[in-house]
């Protein structure tokens, strides 16, 4: 038998598998997906040329990203039983659980132990950001707009959800955002979708356990509570005392610190660029002098420390600028991340091993029953 390693809590620092999807670099501050700058690809590409990129591991060509396209766009509609579900469903349910409820469903159309994961994919990934734009139509009592199957997935999301014309900053925005999202290393919600494929059961149910996992406060849900922050602050005057309170009382500040990152976070940097072009004056303001506010306090707290902004912190003002409702800020990440999480799901199945490590006992042994 191989020997035993005793591995830290929460497996920081550990190396469990090998991956050619993407690779941070923590000191650096630097993403890079299939070897490409991330900070340039959400610059030049669109999201669709980087789910290609991410799945097959070439950006693709003008015939290959016009077929890819096609077919992305043609499988965006719901089948009636799951549009019926959704507006079934509670309008006060989390868009979460409603992506995860639905990914469960469309699993029921099909044999999906003997479905590949790649088809699978490509009927999966299309649907999500219908099944947010339908269900926040239906709880507004709105009526539905339909998919397009011509417009990119940004413009039709957004499309979708306002019944309207998105304009171009704002599809460009939610481009890029869906791109800097769409994939980052071996974090919780991949790990749990690896581990899951790794058994060898369908596709689904490896995308389920990654919802579950993104849907805690500490991976993704965490844009939604910096934009409830920064509304709970509401001025700029009134940021170093709801500052001071809240590290003087123990409590998160969110959207600052990274458990990879050692300096800036690249994807942040990016999207803080974005956000001064799309937010409103006002609210940016505000998240510069709170920004500017934690660094200066935690550095006279924690002064061996480096804190900066992570990806969650200005992504909340782009998605509310975009018009992406604040409780489907998590959800939207979802759209994104699906993607990485199918890549690394089609890597596992590549060269599988069952994920099954050990645990060390520290109760009691020898008790008698009476």
């Amino acid at each position: 038998m191989p020997e035993k390693i005793q591995a830290p809590k929460g497996l920081e620092g550990v190396i469990v598998t090998r991956t050619s999807v993407s690779k941070i670099d923590g000191e650096r501050g630097k993403l890079l997906y299939r070897g490409y700058d991330v900070e340039e690809l959400s610059r030049k590409l669109t999201f669709e040329q980087v789910v290609y990129l991410l799945w097959f591991g070439t950006i693709p060509s003008s015939d290959e990203l016009r077929e890819f396209d096609k077919d992305l766009f043609s499988k965006r509609d719901l089948m009636p039983d799951t549009l019926d579900f959704i507006s079934r469903a509670p309008h006060a349910a989390n868009p979460l659980v409603l992506l995860r409820s639905v990914t469960s469903l469309t699993g029921m159309h099909f044999d999906a132990d003997k479905q590949l994961t790649l088809d699978a994919a490509k009927s999966l990934t299309p649907k999500f950001p219908t099944v947010l734009a339908y269900f926040d139509r239906i709880r507004n009592d709105r009526w539905l707009s339909r998919p397009s199957g011509e417009l990119s997935t940004a413009e039709n999301f957004l499309y979708m959800l306002s019944g309207q014309k998105p304009p171009k900053e704002h599809v460009d925005a939610l481009n890029s955002y869906l791109v800097l999202l769409a994939d980052h290393g071996l974090n919780a919600s991949t790990f749990s979708a690896i581990v899951t494929a790794s058994t060898l059961t369908d596709y689904y149910s490896a995308i389920e356990a990654a919802i579950g996992t993104l849907k805690g406060p500490l991976h993704g849900g965490a844009p939604s509570q910096v934009w409830e922050m920064l509304k709970e602050i509401g001025d700029e005057k009134n940021a170093k005392g709801w500052l001071e309170r809240r590290i003087e009382s123990g409590g998160r500040i969110m959207g600052f610190g990274h458990r990879v990152y050692r300096t800036e976070d690249p994807r942040s940097k990016v999207l803080k660029g974005i956000a001064k072009k799309v937010a409103r004056p006002q609210i940016f303001e505000l998240a510069q002098r709170v920004e500017e506010t934690v660094r200066e306090l935690l550095r006279e707290k924690h002064p061996e420390r480096t804190l900066e902004t992570n990806v969650e912190f200005y992504s909340s003002l782009v998605l509310d600028a975009v018009g992406i409702p604040v409780d489907m800020f998590t959800s939207t990440f979802a759209c994104s991340r699906l993607v990485g999480w199918t890549a690394h799901i089609l890597e596992q199945l590549a060269d599988n091993r069952l994920f099954r490590p050990e645990s060390q006992y520290i109760g009691p042994e020898g008790l008698l029953l009476p």
